[in-house]
């Protein structure tokens, strides 16, 4: 007689990337908000054959649910860089030619923003940057001891990903659950 086993229940999925279109906002009609996106990922690897660098591209779709969606909408754009927690949902739905749609998707937990708030397109203000040095007798800030190279680098702007710069859209370290509602077309 075979034993059964009891396989752990887990669906969470981790991505950064960057938006591919603006945010989406909608509103259900209870009210409740959502907020759709797409994202690039991207893999780099060193291919064997031809000993080069070649970055592979993967699009996935995105959805937030309630008052987060609302600050997507606000703070997000094409190009933004994000780091999304959430768990994979496939939907299938009859489209109004009759035929039948199905997506998978990201419902998204945790939308964290990897850009300073007034940055545009991965490139900070010069503002912030001047007034630091004002309250600096006009140098610019030194670095402090620890910090070292060792922030990781953006690849696409090439500004530093520190944690102080980003910002939860939750606006809390803990995270919090988004119930979603099943089966609603987007």
């Amino acid at each position: 007689m075979a034993t059964q086993i009891r396989l752990p229940e887990i669906n969470f999925v981790v991505l950064s990337g960057r938006l591919t279109r603006d945010p989406e906002l909608r509103f259900l009609a209870s009210g409740k908000a959502t907020a759709s996106f797409g994202l690039a990922s991207n893999r780099r690897f060193l291919n064997k054959t031809t000993n080069e660098w070649q970055d592979d591209a993967t699009f996935v779709n995105i959805v937030v649910w309630d008052e987060a969606a609302q600050r997507v909408k606000d703070r997000l754009h094409k190009g933004s860089p994000v780091f999304v927690e959430g768990r994979l949902k496939f939907r299938q739905w009859d489209a109004p030619d009759g035929a039948k749609k199905s997506i998978l998707e990201v419902v998204a937990r945790r939308v964290q923003f990897l850009e300073a708030q007034g940055a545009v397109s991965g490139q900070e203000t010069a503002q912030p940057a001047a007034q630091a040095a004002q309250g600096n007798g006009g140098r610019p800030k030194e670095p402090a001891a620890d910090d070292s190279a060792s922030a990781p680098l953006d690849r696409v702007s090439g500004t530093e990903l520190r944690p102080e710069a980003a910002a939860d859209v939750f606006g809390a370290p803990e995270t919090q659950e988004v119930n979603d509602l099943e089966g609603v077309a987007l």
